[in-house]
Protein backbone atom coordinates (compact mmCIF):
# COMPACT_ATOMS: atom_id res chain seq x y z
CA UNK A 1 0.00 0.00 0.00
CA UNK A 2 1.45 3.55 -0.91
CA UNK A 3 2.20 5.73 2.37
CA UNK A 4 0.43 8.75 3.42
CA UNK A 5 3.65 10.80 2.36
CA UNK A 6 3.05 9.60 -1.36
CA UNK A 7 -0.64 11.19 -1.68
CA UNK A 8 1.01 14.70 -0.89
CA UNK A 9 0.92 16.78 -4.46
CA UNK A 10 3.08 18.52 -6.43
CA UNK A 11 4.09 22.01 -7.82
CA UNK A 12 3.54 23.41 -10.80
CA UNK A 13 7.76 24.91 -10.26
CA UNK A 14 9.69 26.12 -7.24
CA UNK A 15 8.12 29.27 -7.73
CA UNK A 16 4.71 28.13 -7.52
CA UNK A 17 3.04 29.12 -3.33
CA UNK A 18 0.48 26.53 -4.06
CA UNK A 19 0.04 22.96 -5.40
CA UNK A 20 -1.61 22.52 -8.38
CA UNK A 21 -4.60 21.07 -7.22
CA UNK A 22 -5.45 23.46 -4.41
CA UNK A 23 -6.77 27.16 -5.89
CA UNK A 24 -7.91 28.30 -3.06
CA UNK A 25 -11.31 28.88 -4.16
CA UNK A 26 -13.88 31.33 -2.58
CA UNK A 27 -16.41 30.72 -4.93
CA UNK A 28 -19.61 32.94 -3.56
CA UNK A 29 -16.75 36.14 -4.01
CA UNK A 30 -14.93 34.40 -7.01
CA UNK A 31 -11.94 35.42 -5.82
CA UNK A 32 -9.09 32.79 -7.17
CA UNK A 33 -5.35 32.32 -6.27
CA UNK A 34 -2.88 32.72 -8.87
CA UNK A 35 0.32 31.47 -8.01
CA UNK A 36 1.69 30.84 -11.23
CA UNK A 37 0.50 31.00 -14.74
CA UNK A 38 -0.71 27.42 -15.15
CA UNK A 39 -3.03 27.88 -12.04
CA UNK A 40 -4.66 30.87 -13.48
CA UNK A 41 -5.12 28.83 -16.34
CA UNK A 42 -7.10 26.35 -14.34
CA UNK A 43 -8.61 29.21 -12.32
CA UNK A 44 -10.39 30.36 -15.94
CA UNK A 45 -11.50 26.86 -16.36
CA UNK A 46 -13.28 26.29 -12.96
CA UNK A 47 -15.26 29.94 -13.05
CA UNK A 48 -16.28 28.56 -16.52
CA UNK A 49 -17.52 24.82 -14.82
CA UNK A 50 -19.17 26.36 -11.95
CA UNK A 51 -21.17 29.11 -13.65
CA UNK A 52 -21.75 27.36 -16.46
CA UNK A 53 -23.61 24.08 -15.38
CA UNK A 54 -26.32 24.53 -12.96
CA UNK A 55 -26.91 22.33 -10.45
CA UNK A 56 -30.23 20.01 -10.12
CA UNK A 57 -30.87 20.55 -6.21
CA UNK A 58 -33.82 22.84 -5.24
CA UNK A 59 -32.72 25.09 -2.10
CA UNK A 60 -35.47 26.72 -0.14
CA UNK A 61 -35.45 30.48 0.24
CA UNK A 62 -38.43 30.58 2.89
CA UNK A 63 -36.84 28.56 5.50
CA UNK A 64 -33.45 28.07 6.71
CA UNK A 65 -31.87 25.23 5.96
CA UNK A 66 -28.55 22.75 6.23
CA UNK A 67 -26.16 21.88 2.92
CA UNK A 68 -24.27 18.81 3.95
CA UNK A 69 -21.80 17.32 1.50
CA UNK A 70 -18.25 16.11 0.94
CA UNK A 71 -15.96 18.75 0.48
CA UNK A 72 -15.37 20.10 -2.93
CA UNK A 73 -18.97 19.26 -3.95
CA UNK A 74 -20.13 22.75 -5.06
CA UNK A 75 -21.79 24.06 -1.72
CA UNK A 76 -19.86 27.12 -1.32
CA UNK A 77 -20.43 28.26 -4.87
CA UNK A 78 -23.96 26.97 -4.95
CA UNK A 79 -25.05 29.22 -2.35
CA UNK A 80 -22.60 31.81 -3.25
CA UNK A 81 -24.93 31.82 -6.58
CA UNK A 82 -27.78 31.67 -4.86
CA UNK A 83 -26.92 34.41 -2.30
CA UNK A 84 -24.54 36.63 -3.32
CA UNK A 85 -22.22 38.48 -0.97
CA UNK A 86 -23.00 41.80 -1.77
CA UNK A 87 -26.44 41.22 -0.83
CA UNK A 88 -26.04 38.75 1.91
CA UNK A 89 -23.86 38.08 4.67
CA UNK A 90 -21.32 35.29 4.75
CA UNK A 91 -19.44 33.95 7.55
CA UNK A 92 -16.85 31.53 6.10
CA UNK A 93 -15.82 29.51 9.04
CA UNK A 94 -12.68 28.20 6.61
CA UNK A 95 -11.01 31.54 7.65
CA UNK A 96 -9.18 31.29 10.56
CA UNK A 97 -9.83 34.63 11.68
CA UNK A 98 -13.19 34.08 11.71
CA UNK A 99 -13.15 30.40 12.95
CA UNK A 100 -10.92 31.67 16.30
CA UNK A 101 -13.27 34.78 16.67
CA UNK A 102 -16.53 33.13 16.87
CA UNK A 103 -15.20 29.75 18.84
CA UNK A 104 -14.59 31.77 21.61
CA UNK A 105 -18.08 33.64 21.27
CA UNK A 106 -20.54 32.64 18.89
CA UNK A 107 -22.40 35.34 19.96
CA UNK A 108 -20.24 38.13 17.92
CA UNK A 109 -22.07 36.10 14.88
CA UNK A 110 -24.94 38.12 15.25
CA UNK A 111 -23.24 41.30 16.23
CA UNK A 112 -21.07 41.53 13.63
CA UNK A 113 -24.68 40.63 11.35
CA UNK A 114 -26.08 43.77 12.35
CA UNK A 115 -22.53 46.07 11.70
CA UNK A 116 -23.80 44.47 8.36
CA UNK A 117 -24.28 46.80 5.16
CA UNK A 118 -27.78 47.48 5.20
CA UNK A 119 -28.05 45.79 2.07
CA UNK A 120 -27.11 43.10 3.49
CA UNK A 121 -29.30 42.83 6.71
CA UNK A 122 -32.26 43.52 4.25
CA UNK A 123 -33.26 39.90 3.55
CA UNK A 124 -32.61 38.54 7.08
CA UNK A 125 -30.40 35.69 5.63
CA UNK A 126 -26.59 34.89 7.03
CA UNK A 127 -24.71 31.84 5.14
CA UNK A 128 -22.41 30.09 7.04
CA UNK A 129 -19.85 27.70 5.72
CA UNK A 130 -18.26 24.34 7.59
CA UNK A 131 -20.55 24.89 10.61
CA UNK A 132 -19.25 21.72 11.87
CA UNK A 133 -15.82 23.70 12.72
CA UNK A 134 -17.80 25.37 15.41
CA UNK A 135 -20.89 23.19 16.66
CA UNK A 136 -21.86 25.41 19.54
CA UNK A 137 -22.77 28.29 16.93
CA UNK A 138 -25.63 26.21 16.21
CA UNK A 139 -26.77 27.67 19.65
CA UNK A 140 -26.91 30.60 18.00
CA UNK A 141 -28.58 29.58 15.43
CA UNK A 142 -31.38 28.40 16.85
CA UNK A 143 -31.42 31.77 18.65
CA UNK A 144 -31.56 33.93 15.76
CA UNK A 145 -34.57 31.57 13.86
CA UNK A 146 -36.48 31.93 17.57
CA UNK A 147 -35.75 35.63 18.84
CA UNK A 148 -34.56 37.12 15.98
CA UNK A 149 -36.79 36.05 12.72
CA UNK A 150 -33.35 35.10 10.48
CA UNK A 151 -33.14 32.34 8.18
CA UNK A 152 -30.02 30.51 7.81
CA UNK A 153 -28.21 28.85 4.98
CA UNK A 154 -25.84 26.50 6.80
CA UNK A 155 -23.12 24.36 5.06
CA UNK A 156 -21.16 21.29 6.69
CA UNK A 157 -18.58 18.70 4.71
CA UNK A 158 -19.03 16.32 8.09
CA UNK A 159 -21.66 15.14 10.85
CA UNK A 160 -19.27 13.57 12.75
CA UNK A 161 -18.09 16.36 14.81
CA UNK A 162 -21.19 17.97 15.26
CA UNK A 163 -22.74 14.28 16.49
CA UNK A 164 -19.63 13.59 18.82
CA UNK A 165 -20.17 16.92 20.22
CA UNK A 166 -23.85 16.30 20.73
CA UNK A 167 -24.79 19.36 18.77
CA UNK A 168 -28.15 21.12 18.61
CA UNK A 169 -29.56 20.26 15.51
CA UNK A 170 -32.06 22.60 15.44
CA UNK A 171 -34.62 20.29 16.08
CA UNK A 172 -37.21 20.56 12.53
CA UNK A 173 -35.81 24.38 12.52
CA UNK A 174 -33.96 23.90 9.66
CA UNK A 175 -34.49 21.44 6.57
CA UNK A 176 -31.57 19.16 5.32
CA UNK A 177 -30.14 18.71 1.76
CA UNK A 178 -27.16 17.09 0.26
CA UNK A 179 -25.05 17.82 -2.20
CA UNK A 180 -23.33 15.18 -4.60
CA UNK A 181 -20.77 15.45 -6.94
CA UNK A 182 -21.77 16.83 -10.66
CA UNK A 183 -24.44 14.03 -11.98
CA UNK A 184 -24.94 13.08 -15.74
CA UNK A 185 -27.73 15.25 -16.08
CA UNK A 186 -26.08 18.55 -14.92
CA UNK A 187 -23.45 18.25 -17.42
CA UNK A 188 -25.60 17.18 -20.23
CA UNK A 189 -23.17 17.24 -23.47
CA UNK A 190 -20.23 17.50 -21.33
CA UNK A 191 -20.66 14.07 -19.49
CA UNK A 192 -17.99 11.30 -21.02
CA UNK A 193 -18.99 8.03 -19.32
CA UNK A 194 -15.72 6.58 -19.38
CA UNK A 195 -14.18 9.57 -17.74
CA UNK A 196 -16.50 9.55 -15.26
CA UNK A 197 -15.60 6.47 -14.42
CA UNK A 198 -12.16 6.48 -14.22
CA UNK A 199 -11.60 10.25 -12.19
CA UNK A 200 -15.30 10.54 -11.20
CA UNK A 201 -17.17 14.03 -11.14
CA UNK A 202 -16.21 16.30 -8.79
CA UNK A 203 -16.00 19.40 -10.50
CA UNK A 204 -12.65 20.73 -10.48
CA UNK A 205 -12.04 16.62 -11.18
CA UNK A 206 -14.36 17.29 -14.24
CA UNK A 207 -12.75 21.12 -15.03
CA UNK A 208 -9.50 19.35 -15.13
CA UNK A 209 -10.48 17.25 -17.44
CA UNK A 210 -7.65 17.80 -20.41
CA UNK A 211 -4.62 17.42 -18.00
CA UNK A 212 -4.91 14.03 -16.71
CA UNK A 213 -1.55 14.77 -14.34
CA UNK A 214 -3.14 17.12 -13.03
CA UNK A 215 -6.34 15.87 -12.10
CA UNK A 216 -4.51 12.48 -10.64
CA UNK A 217 -2.87 15.23 -8.37
CA UNK A 218 -5.95 16.73 -7.26
CA UNK A 219 -8.22 13.61 -6.78
CA UNK A 220 -4.76 12.36 -4.54
CA UNK A 221 -4.73 15.66 -2.73
CA UNK A 222 -8.02 15.67 -2.04
CA UNK A 223 -7.14 12.26 -0.14
CA UNK A 224 -4.84 13.48 1.22
CA UNK A 225 -6.94 16.78 2.46
CA UNK A 226 -9.53 14.57 3.91
CA UNK A 227 -7.23 12.57 6.00
CA UNK A 228 -5.00 15.76 7.32
CA UNK A 229 -8.06 18.13 7.87
CA UNK A 230 -11.61 15.80 8.28
CA UNK A 231 -10.09 13.28 10.41
CA UNK A 232 -6.56 14.53 11.76
CA UNK A 233 -7.55 18.32 12.39
CA UNK A 234 -10.67 17.64 14.00
CA UNK A 235 -9.20 14.93 16.24
CA UNK A 236 -11.61 12.20 14.57
CA UNK A 237 -8.77 9.39 15.39
CA UNK A 238 -6.11 9.33 17.69
CA UNK A 239 -3.70 7.56 15.18
CA UNK A 240 -4.17 8.34 11.48
CA UNK A 241 -1.99 5.43 9.78
CA UNK A 242 -4.05 2.93 11.20
CA UNK A 243 -7.12 4.53 9.55
CA UNK A 244 -5.20 5.23 6.23
CA UNK A 245 -4.48 1.31 5.91
CA UNK A 246 -8.44 1.25 6.76
CA UNK A 247 -9.18 3.46 3.68
CA UNK A 248 -7.59 1.67 1.50
CA UNK A 249 -8.91 -1.60 2.36
CA UNK A 250 -12.24 0.49 2.16
CA UNK A 251 -11.86 1.64 -1.13
CA UNK A 252 -10.90 -1.93 -2.51
CA UNK A 253 -13.86 -3.16 -0.98
CA UNK A 254 -15.96 -0.36 -2.61
CA UNK A 255 -19.59 -1.82 -4.11
CA UNK A 256 -19.04 -5.22 -2.19
CA UNK A 257 -21.25 -6.80 0.77
CA UNK A 258 -19.52 -5.22 3.75
CA UNK A 259 -17.60 -7.59 5.81
CA UNK A 260 -16.25 -6.03 8.73
CA UNK A 261 -14.43 -8.69 9.90
CA UNK A 262 -12.56 -9.54 7.48
CA UNK A 263 -11.71 -5.68 6.60
CA UNK A 264 -10.53 -5.45 9.76
CA UNK A 265 -8.16 -8.48 9.76
CA UNK A 266 -7.03 -6.89 6.36
CA UNK A 267 -6.47 -3.30 7.62
CA UNK A 268 -4.78 -4.45 10.42
CA UNK A 269 -6.73 -2.95 12.90
CA UNK A 270 -9.79 -4.54 15.86
CA UNK A 271 -13.26 -5.49 14.65
CA UNK A 272 -14.73 -2.51 16.65
CA UNK A 273 -12.20 0.36 15.67
CA UNK A 274 -13.05 -0.72 12.08
CA UNK A 275 -16.66 -0.52 12.84
CA UNK A 276 -16.02 2.95 14.19
CA UNK A 277 -14.02 3.80 11.24
CA UNK A 278 -17.45 2.97 8.40
CA UNK A 279 -19.60 5.05 10.65
CA UNK A 280 -16.95 7.88 10.83
CA UNK A 281 -16.83 7.46 6.71
CA UNK A 282 -20.52 7.75 6.28
CA UNK A 283 -20.81 10.84 9.00
CA UNK A 284 -17.42 12.78 6.94
CA UNK A 285 -19.89 11.89 3.75
CA UNK A 286 -17.30 9.66 2.13
CA UNK A 287 -18.99 6.83 2.05
CA UNK A 288 -22.77 5.09 1.75
CA UNK A 289 -24.71 2.04 3.18
CA UNK A 290 -26.53 0.45 0.46
CA UNK A 291 -28.92 -2.12 2.52
CA UNK A 292 -29.89 -5.44 1.21
CA UNK A 293 -33.79 -6.00 0.49
CA UNK A 294 -36.05 -8.28 2.03
CA UNK A 295 -39.99 -7.76 2.22
CA UNK A 296 -39.36 -8.77 5.91
CA UNK A 297 -38.52 -5.59 7.94
CA UNK A 298 -37.02 -7.99 10.23
CA UNK A 299 -34.53 -9.48 7.80
CA UNK A 300 -34.20 -6.61 6.16
CA UNK A 301 -32.65 -5.11 9.25
CA UNK A 302 -30.23 -8.45 9.91
CA UNK A 303 -29.11 -8.65 5.91
CA UNK A 304 -25.49 -7.06 5.01
CA UNK A 305 -25.44 -3.92 3.33
CA UNK A 306 -23.32 -2.99 0.43
CA UNK A 307 -20.75 -0.02 1.10
CA UNK A 308 -19.86 2.66 -1.94
CA UNK A 309 -17.51 5.77 -2.07
CA UNK A 310 -19.38 9.06 -2.90
CA UNK A 311 -17.39 9.40 -5.83
CA UNK A 312 -15.61 6.77 -8.38
CA UNK A 313 -12.70 9.18 -8.56
CA UNK A 314 -12.14 9.34 -4.63
CA UNK A 315 -12.38 5.59 -4.48
CA UNK A 316 -9.66 5.06 -6.84
CA UNK A 317 -7.59 7.47 -5.63
CA UNK A 318 -7.42 5.97 -2.85
CA UNK A 319 -5.82 2.75 -3.51
CA UNK A 320 -3.47 4.81 -6.00
CA UNK A 321 -5.26 3.24 -9.60
CA UNK A 322 -5.48 5.97 -11.39
CA UNK A 323 -2.65 5.43 -13.34
CA UNK A 324 -4.48 2.81 -14.47
CA UNK A 325 -7.27 3.47 -17.21
CA UNK A 326 -10.22 0.83 -16.79
CA UNK A 327 -10.99 -0.34 -20.37
CA UNK A 328 -14.99 -1.51 -21.13
CA UNK A 329 -14.52 -4.84 -21.54
CA UNK A 330 -13.08 -5.38 -17.97
CA UNK A 331 -14.31 -6.23 -15.12
CA UNK A 332 -13.31 -3.30 -12.75
CA UNK A 333 -14.37 -1.35 -15.77
CA UNK A 334 -18.42 -3.13 -14.86
CA UNK A 335 -17.68 -2.78 -11.26
CA UNK A 336 -17.27 1.23 -11.27
CA UNK A 337 -19.94 1.52 -14.04
CA UNK A 338 -22.70 -0.45 -11.58
CA UNK A 339 -21.01 2.25 -9.08
CA UNK A 340 -21.35 5.14 -11.18
CA UNK A 341 -25.23 4.25 -12.04
CA UNK A 342 -25.88 3.91 -8.91
CA UNK A 343 -24.75 7.44 -7.89
CA UNK A 344 -26.40 8.95 -10.48
CA UNK A 345 -30.14 7.11 -9.03
CA UNK A 346 -29.48 8.57 -5.88
CA UNK A 347 -28.64 12.27 -7.19
CA UNK A 348 -31.04 12.84 -9.37
CA UNK A 349 -33.43 10.77 -6.27
CA UNK A 350 -31.84 13.45 -4.53
CA UNK A 351 -32.44 16.67 -6.54
CA UNK A 352 -36.40 15.20 -7.21
CA UNK A 353 -37.17 14.91 -3.43
CA UNK A 354 -35.82 11.87 -2.13
CA UNK A 355 -38.63 9.85 -3.19
CA UNK A 356 -37.19 6.30 -3.48
CA UNK A 357 -35.07 4.45 -1.31
CA UNK A 358 -32.83 2.27 -2.46
CA UNK A 359 -31.33 -1.53 -1.71
CA UNK A 360 -29.72 -4.39 -3.13
CA UNK A 361 -31.23 -8.05 -3.31
CA UNK A 362 -28.75 -10.32 -1.80
CA UNK A 363 -28.29 -13.93 -3.14
CA UNK A 364 -30.38 -16.50 -1.71
CA UNK A 365 -31.50 -19.77 -1.78
CA UNK A 366 -33.71 -21.28 -4.54
CA UNK A 367 -32.01 -19.74 -7.03
CA UNK A 368 -32.43 -16.16 -6.10
CA UNK A 369 -29.55 -14.33 -7.65
CA UNK A 370 -28.20 -10.82 -6.91
CA UNK A 371 -29.92 -7.89 -8.27
CA UNK A 372 -27.25 -5.00 -7.94
CA UNK A 373 -30.19 -2.20 -6.82
CA UNK A 374 -33.90 -2.49 -5.64
CA UNK A 375 -36.18 1.19 -5.81
CA UNK A 376 -38.89 1.06 -3.09
CA UNK A 377 -41.31 3.56 -3.15
CA UNK A 378 -44.60 2.55 -0.60
CA UNK A 379 -45.59 -0.64 -2.59
CA UNK A 380 -44.06 0.21 -5.87
CA UNK A 381 -40.85 -2.22 -5.76
CA UNK A 382 -38.59 -2.06 -9.01
CA UNK A 383 -35.90 -4.57 -9.78
CA UNK A 384 -33.10 -3.40 -11.69
CA UNK A 385 -30.20 -5.46 -12.89
CA UNK A 386 -26.66 -2.76 -13.84
CA UNK A 387 -24.76 -4.17 -17.24
CA UNK A 388 -21.66 -2.20 -18.48
CA UNK A 389 -21.96 -4.68 -21.57
CA UNK A 390 -23.93 -3.03 -24.73
CA UNK A 391 -26.14 -6.60 -25.17
CA UNK A 392 -26.89 -7.90 -22.42
CA UNK A 393 -26.49 -11.77 -22.05
CA UNK A 394 -30.05 -13.67 -22.38
CA UNK A 395 -28.99 -16.43 -19.59
CA UNK A 396 -29.05 -13.19 -17.50
CA UNK A 397 -31.84 -11.97 -18.30
CA UNK A 398 -33.64 -15.00 -17.70
CA UNK A 399 -32.18 -14.71 -14.28
CA UNK A 400 -33.28 -11.22 -13.24
CA UNK A 401 -36.88 -12.18 -14.76
CA UNK A 402 -37.17 -15.59 -12.50
CA UNK A 403 -35.92 -13.16 -9.33
CA UNK A 404 -37.46 -10.51 -9.85
CA UNK A 405 -40.80 -12.22 -9.42
CA UNK A 406 -40.07 -13.53 -6.20
CA UNK A 407 -40.45 -9.60 -5.03
CA UNK A 408 -42.36 -7.60 -6.77
CA UNK A 409 -45.00 -7.74 -9.85
CA UNK A 410 -43.75 -4.57 -11.70
CA UNK A 411 -41.36 -5.70 -14.96
CA UNK A 412 -37.72 -5.83 -14.18
CA UNK A 413 -34.91 -4.09 -15.56
CA UNK A 414 -31.40 -4.01 -16.96
CA UNK A 415 -29.27 -0.54 -17.22
CA UNK A 416 -26.61 -1.09 -19.72
CA UNK A 417 -24.37 0.72 -22.27
CA UNK A 418 -26.82 -0.43 -25.09
CA UNK A 419 -28.34 2.07 -27.74
CA UNK A 420 -31.69 1.15 -28.35
CA UNK A 421 -34.21 -0.06 -25.81
CA UNK A 422 -36.31 -3.32 -26.17
CA UNK A 423 -37.93 -5.44 -24.35
CA UNK A 424 -36.60 -9.02 -23.92
CA UNK A 425 -38.18 -11.86 -21.83
CA UNK A 426 -40.53 -9.48 -20.46
CA UNK A 427 -37.22 -7.75 -18.73
CA UNK A 428 -36.97 -3.53 -20.20
CA UNK A 429 -33.31 -3.22 -21.46
CA UNK A 430 -32.78 0.64 -21.51
CA UNK A 431 -29.84 2.68 -22.49
CA UNK A 432 -28.64 3.52 -18.65
CA UNK A 433 -29.23 7.28 -19.02
CA UNK A 434 -32.48 6.35 -20.33
CA UNK A 435 -32.94 3.77 -17.09
CA UNK A 436 -32.59 6.92 -15.07
CA UNK A 437 -34.61 8.89 -16.75
CA UNK A 438 -37.69 6.08 -16.57
CA UNK A 439 -37.38 5.80 -13.03
CA UNK A 440 -38.45 8.83 -12.60
CA UNK A 441 -40.99 8.86 -15.30
CA UNK A 442 -42.38 5.77 -12.92
CA UNK A 443 -41.95 8.20 -9.80
CA UNK A 444 -43.99 11.06 -11.46
CA UNK A 445 -47.13 8.94 -12.03
CA UNK A 446 -47.10 7.48 -8.36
Amino acid sequence: MPSIANLMPTRHNENCQSTNVQYHVFAQRRQFARACKMCSMYDKMLVFLYTMIPRSLNLPRTHSFFLFGARGTGKSTLLGEMFPADDYYHCDLLNPRLELRYLHDPMRLLEDWQQASARQRTNNWIVVDEVQKIPKLLDLVQLGITKHGLKFALTGSSAAKLRQSNSNLLAGRALTYELYPFSAIELGDRFELEDAINYGLLPQAVALREDTEARRNFLASYVNTYLHTEIQAAGLVRKLEPFWRFLQVAAQANGTVLNIARLARQAQVERQTAHRYFILLQDSLIGFLLPSYHRSERLKQAGRPKFYFFDPGVARAATASLEVKLQPSSYEFGRFFEHLVILEAIKTNNASGKRFSFFYLPAGDGGQTEIDLIAVRGKQVLAIEIKSTTDPDITDIRRLARTSRKITDQHPYIFCRTQQPSVREGVHVLPWQQGIAELYKIQNKI
